[in-house]
């Protein structure tokens, strides 16, 4: 998914719902009892995840820091879906409920006051830059990723999860 994909879909709710809609039918997005164990575990494996960058970073395997920067990012996002009682298979069925679920415009002025400090609009593009990332470091035969940019992902991360962490369950 590219930055532009995700500006089309935060500026049209109606094409979101029709995603998430069509994610249900499939199967890949389910709405589901929402699971504290669960959700504890998201945040578990995305803090367990972000330890995992900070040694490869040192060990100098920047590749695999970078795929760790984009599992934590996603295991915090997945805590958030749970919080709201989904699950999903999808990375595009996830961002899409963060979008309908979390981002500023279809909540309440009381959702805003409490979501709008921890999820604003970079996080969603951090989510998806993250995951680009995670897709050269995996598949790219690029070995040598700059030291900097990585640890620049690795504290966007972990400010994420740290983000996640504070959204209190519904």
């Amino acid at each position: 998914m590219k930055e532009y994909d995700v500006d089309k879909l935060l500026d049209n709710q109606n094409l979101v719902e029709s995603m998430l809609q069509e994610f249900m039918r499939e199967g890949i997005l389910k709405k589901q009892t929402e699971d504290v164990y669960e959700i504890k575990g998201h945040i578990a494996k995305a803090e367990h995840n972000l330890r995992f960058v900070a040694e490869n970073i040192k060990l100098d395997f920047i590749d695999w820091a970078i795929t760790g920067c984009y599992y934590a990012s996603y295991h915090a996002a997945l805590s958030l879906l749970m919080k709201r009682g989904y699950s999903s298979k999808n990375h595009l069925a996830t961002l899409c409920v963060l979008i309908k679920e979390y981002y500023k415009r279809e909540l309440n002025k009381e959702d805003l006051e409490l979501i709008a400090h921890f999820l604003d609009y970079q996080d969603l593009l951090f989510y998806v830059e993250s995951k680009n990332k995670r897709e050269d470091a995996a598949y790219s035969t690029k070995v040598k990723f700059e030291k900097k940019e990585v640890e620049q992902l690795r504290i966007k991360a972990a400010l994420f999860v740290s983000k996640i962490k504070s959204i209190p369950y519904s």
